[in-house]
């Protein structure tokens, strides 16, 4: 799988894929319509350029749209599976401890989408962090890339499969 691929994608576990597919299909249905209609009766009110109820709906319809792009892509890319049941290497579905380089104090988050209701922080495998992370092992340092352009690294201390 080449790069560009594998950043694309991202792992779900079946019941947060399960409960994207439904906002997706509730979306696409019953609430573009609420909208469209709230637009249309708007609009019968006359003058368009004073009219807040309209500009609202407008509005709302763009935020609908925009998700539902983005659930459309993020489905479309999805690798859906249930979390790791070993211990010991960090990726998807893992929550992992680590120090960052000159700081004592240990994070801990989930390493997934940030679609998933986890009750802990969540980082994407997709970003930096995520991807220096996944297939490292507990007690492995790895060093990625900060958005100023700056190296960063981190020790991993712990990677444990999340258990929602």
């Amino acid at each position: 799988m080449s790069t560009d691929a594998a950043s694309q994608t991202t792992w779900l576990t079946q019941e947060t894929y399960d409960r994207l597919s439904a906002e997706l299909e509730e979306a696409k249905g019953p609430r573009r319509a609420d909208i469209v209609a709230k637009i249309e009766a708007a609009r019968d009110e006359g003058d368009l350029k004073e009219n807040g109820g309209y500009h609202a709906a407008k509005d709302e319809q763009g935020k609908l749209e925009a998700r539902i792009r983005q659930l459309t892509q993020l489905l479309r890319d999805a690798k859906v599976g249930e979390a790791p049941t070993s211990a010991g290497v960090a990726g998807p579905g893992m929550v992992v401890e680590v120090t960052y380089e000159g700081d004592d104090e240990p994070e801990r988050f989930l390493i997934g989408s940030r679609e998933d209701k986890a009750d802990i922080p969540v980082y994407s495998a997709n970003s930096p962090l995520g991807l220096a992370l996944t297939g490292a092992e507990v007690g492995d340092s790895v060093t990625y890339t900060l958005p100023n352009g700056r190296s960063m690294s981190v020790q991993l201390l712990s990677a444990e499969p999340y258990t929602g």
